[in-house]
């Protein structure tokens, strides 16, 4: 059914096509049986499944990336498709139109796509009216914060901590975004100063709360080893819960196309199947390096149940989905399910 929806979806321009997709993802609710049957399909509960993490009781460790429910219009349905989690966001304090269209391609010889969307949201506020109306409250929801365009680095903790507040009663947890490519000079939070006082900052007010709540930080595929084991060193500094590993990468090494042809996408992060091997190697390295110190969620490239048995295999504790998501389908979470069901590690 799904290759069907996604041969009509791809004719489409890939911005318009996501479009269209939440409003068929709405227009289900007003068909009776629709997620009905779709729970029936994909979202077998099954206790072998289960993993704790943080604190945390996943129904089952594959989740849905941040990136796509924005705004967390659609976290509720995706939910029936079978994700033990969803990641809303990355969301800004005030709403922001993003980059210029269009700053969306797909690449589809590699199965994979460029986005240059630069933190376009409504805004914090409204998504946490929209989270407000959780119809399964054992899907675990996470929140992906980030900062305004037009804050300057210095003041960037300011917009963490509105967004901090503004999500705390309506998330599970959180993830500090710092390593997008898309947003001017973000990634220069990612040294090791400036992400400690943030980090620390966000803690302390953590602290505070009657009941703390885990925070990942999510890192780029681009840092370096001596970079990695920096972030090591600041997850025992700041005791966050752990990290996201990875995001996606300005690396266009391995693509099937002309050089001309992949100048003409311009700027942004890549995601897919190109990121597979790099997210796997991050993953191990900081697992291995740290002696598994904290929980790494795995993402990057996961296009097959395989792919996925390799991140959990490297030592991810949970992975989540986005642009293999895009290409398989729903499909795609039941697989991998059955995968770790069947596998004698897992």
């Amino acid at each position: 059914m799904y290759s069907i929806l996604k041969y009509f979806l791809f004719k489409k321009n890939p911005e318009a096509a996501h479009h269209l997709t939440f409003s068929l993802l709405k227009t289900g609710n007003y068909l009776p049986l629709f997620y009905p049957v779709m729970r029936f399909i994909y979202k077998k509960r099954q206790p072998q499944l289960i993993r704790k993490v943080a604190g945390l009781t996943f129904p089952n460790p594959v989740g849905l990336a941040a990136g796509l429910d924005k705004d967390a219009i659609a976290f509720n349905e995706l939910g029936d498709f079978g994700f033990g989690f969803i990641e809303i966001g990355t969301v800004t304090p005030k709403p922001q139109e993003g980059n210029e269209k269009p700053r969306l391609f797909r690449l589809v010889k590699n199965e994979a796509l460029i986005n240059r969307m630069g933190f376009n949201n409504k805004g914090v506020d409204a998504a946490a009216v929209l989270l407000k109306k959780r119809k399964d409250p054992t899907l675990i929801i996470g929140g992906n914060i980030g900062k305004n365009k037009v804050t300057p680095n210095e003041k960037a903790t300011d917009d963490y901590v509105y967004c901090f507040n503004a999500l705390f009663d309506v998330v599970d947890y959180f993830v500090v975004n710092v390593s997008s490519p898309n947003t001017p000079n973000l990634r220069d939070l990612q040294e090791k100063e400036p992400l400690t006082n943030l980090l620390n900052t966000l803690q302390v007010l953590n602290q505070t709360k009657k009941t703390p709540k885990p925070i990942f930080l999510k890192i780029a595929p681009d840092l370096t080893n001596t970079q990695l084991d920096d972030i090591i060193e600041i997850v025992a500094i700041t005791k966050i819960a752990g990290v996201i590993a990875t995001n996606t990468t300005i690396s266009r090494e391995g693509l099937n196309y002309t050089e001309e042809e992949i100048k003409s996408y311009g700027m942004g992060g890549l995601s897919g199947k190109p990121l597979t091997k790099r997210s796997t190697e991050v993953i191990r390295y900081l697992k291995q390096k740290s002696n598994s110190a904290f929980p790494v969620i795995g993402v990057g490239g996961i296009h097959t149940a395989q792919d996925a048995i390799e991140k959990l295999d490297a030592g991810a504790d949970l992975i989540q989905l986005y642009t293999g998501f895009i290409y398989e389908g729903p499909g795609l979470i039941k697989d991998i399910n059955k995968a770790i069901m069947n596998h004698p590690k897992f």
